[in-house]
């Protein structure tokens, strides 16, 4: 077990944040039961994360941030220490969301992490491993950050029926999730567009890849497999799914019968659940 006077801050960001943690809680005269009172955490938490053994959240730091008066750093730590805990393979692709200026997706059989409720996603990931399973479904939706931007990128997706229809997690986090969706409705900086079954074949057949569009660098093409990701800007690949993505939304349901279709399949499909979204 780590101890906090050896803690090394350049070990990781996790490590350098909870360096930070304690060096602020330590300036505002505060013991680690003392700040968890204040923050309605226990002090064994606190201490779990300045020794770099619990992933702080983003509403933990917000809470942190408003008790000690960090200005902020500790929000903005965060993100590079959720960005540190993803599966080393795709770091490189949540980068590249970071950096678009536009991003396209396709997706055949789910939902796109970007717009992954929290119920859905630890659903998914839960679905073979549940260790650290609250820690993982953090981790992703926190890349969801990037819809908080001042210039938020133009995203676009093309979600395939099929993915509206795959029950992950039951019908109560299936309402939830399509109910999220519906709440893009009127974002035109959030289009989503539904393959339907009757499109019959298209230009994805092959499987789910996702454009990145840059202000300034080439474009990038990623597709992923089990435990990888393959990130190229090989000019004919890019102008081959570039050209695929464009028949995808031709042959999808418009922005508005997408979120009528949307709205069918959750009520007839996964009935009434109350008012409570996942």
């Amino acid at each position: 077990m780590t101890h906090i006077n050896t803690l090394d801050p350049g070990a990781s960001p996790l490590d350098f944040y909870g360096f930070e943690l304690r060096r602020y809680r330590e300036a505002a005269g505060l013991t680690q039961r003392q700040l968890g009172d204040i923050l309605n955490y226990t002090g064994s938490l606190i201490g779990q994360i300045e020794t770099a053994r619990k992933l702080p959240t983003l509403e933990f730091s917000e809470r942190a941030e408003a008790a000690l008066g960090t200005g902020g750093a500790l929000s903005r730590l965060v993100e590079l220490v959720m960005r540190s805990q993803l599966p080393a393979w795709f770091r490189q692709v949540a980068e590249l969301e970071v950096r678009a200026v536009e991003i396209c997706t396709f997706h055949t059989h789910l939902i796109h992490g970007l717009l992954q409720t929290r119920a859905y996603a630890q659903a998914v990931l839960g679905a073979l491993d549940r260790t650290d399973l609250d820690d993982r479904t953090a981790v992703r939706l926190a890349r969801q950050r990037i819809f908080e931007k001042e210039e938020l990128p133009l995203f676009w997706a093309v979600i395939s029926e099929a993915a509206l229809c795959q029950e992950i997690g039951g019908p109560e986090v299936m309402r939830g999730q399509l109910a999220h969706l519906l709440s893009f409705e009127n974002d035109p900086r959030i289009n989503i567009q539904i393959l339907p079954f009757s499109a019959g074949a298209h230009g994805g057949l092959q499987g789910s890849f996702d454009l990145f569009r840059f202000s300034s660098d080439p474009t990038i093409v990623y597709t992923e497999g089990y435990g990888s990701g393959h990130p190229t800007a090989n000019p004919d690949t890019v102008k081959d799914c570039s050209l695929r993505y464009d028949h995808l939304r031709a042959a999808a349901l418009s922005l508005k019968d997408s979120a009528d279709l949307i709205r069918r399949v959750m009520e007839e499909r996964y009935g009434e659940q109350g008012d409570s979204v996942a």
